[in-house]
């Protein structure tokens, strides 16, 4: 049984002396032709969410839209086949990238192929850097799980309903109906931490459990997900464990939901604005 943890994790103060590079080096791995947003939200909660430096990894024909996008996040063109996917090519250049940072995000709008399944196990097999997984990732691990339990570094996965599934080889209804305890069995089956993200979303290693209470849902929109995986690599290269980046960082991402919906209504709340009420909901926490 799972113990439920309610006290919220904090990030510590921050030095005087403080430079870029203490708060930590955050690769994302992110975006495809026609996807490019989910790469720039991804990159962009990392830098709210307090990434001292943010780069992020996208298709070489995708590379001037998201640079465009966000002046304040690095970029790194990478090889692509002939739909604007990362290709095979690319898995070099995004291990030799990935040595330079100190956490990687991998997943959001990438697409799916044979080609972004090889990378994506690559990125899990051949480095030990703290991960989060997210959507084109997990859908690259449906076949591949086996791949989770015995990876040499912290691994957070952030799956909706549908993409737990996937994993779990079964469907969003019995899903739904034993969420805690297919949460809980998964993550300490394969020593990680999953976030299943829904109404209540849980966090869980299976033996420590949190059930969030923040966000609404005018927060049922495409790309609020990236959002959430920017925001746990952010707080996991500041030092979090990956257990304290998840329940905080999912803690967070509702909290500026509530705080975009009390301002614009549910019906009218886009991911974007998440990251423009991001830093009231780190200074909630902050002033108590």
């Amino acid at each position: 049984m799972a113990e439920t943890i309610t006290r919220m994790p904090v990030l510590p103060p921050r030095a005087p002396d403080a430079n870029k590079g203490s708060f930590g080096r955050v690769l994302v791995v992110a975006g495809s032709r026609g996807m490019s947003g989910a790469g720039v939200l991804c990159a962009s909660a990392a830098l709210r969410g307090g990434a001292g430096l943010v780069r992020l990894a996208t298709p070489m024909s995708v590379q001037p839209i998201v640079a465009a996008a966000n002046p304040c996040y690095l970029t790194a063109a990478l090889p692509e086949d002939d739909n604007g996917l990362l290709s095979t090519a690319a898995e070099s250049e995004i291990l030799n990238v990935a040595r330079e940072n100190n956490v990687v995000a991998i997943g959001p709008g990438l697409g799916r192929s044979q080609a972004i399944a090889r990378l994506v196990s690559a990125v899990l097999t051949r480095t030990n850097l703290p991960l989060v997984i997210d959507a084109d990732g997990l859908n690259a691990l449906d076949d591949r799980t086996d791949l989770l339990k015995d990876r040499d570094g912290p691994l957070v996965l952030t799956p909706h309903p549908g993409e737990f599934a996937r994993l779990t080889r079964t469907d969003i209804p019995n899903v739904q109906a034993h969420r805690t305890e297919l949460a809980c069995q998964f993550a300490l089956e394969h020593n990680l931490v999953l976030v299943l993200k829904g109404h209540r979303s849980i966090v869980t290693d299976g033996q420590k459990l949190y059930i969030n209470t923040t966000g609404n849902p005018g927060m049922a929109t495409g790309g609020t997900g990236d959002v959430l995986t920017g925001v746990i690599a952010a707080l996991l290269a500041q030092g979090l464990d990956e257990f304290a980046a998840a329940q905080l960082g999912t803690h967070i991402h509702g909290l500026a939901g509530d705080m975009a919906r009390d301002d614009v209504g549910e019906v009218s709340l886009i991911a974007s604005d998440l990251l423009d009420y991001l830093p009231r909901a780190f200074q909630s926490l902050q002033t108590g």
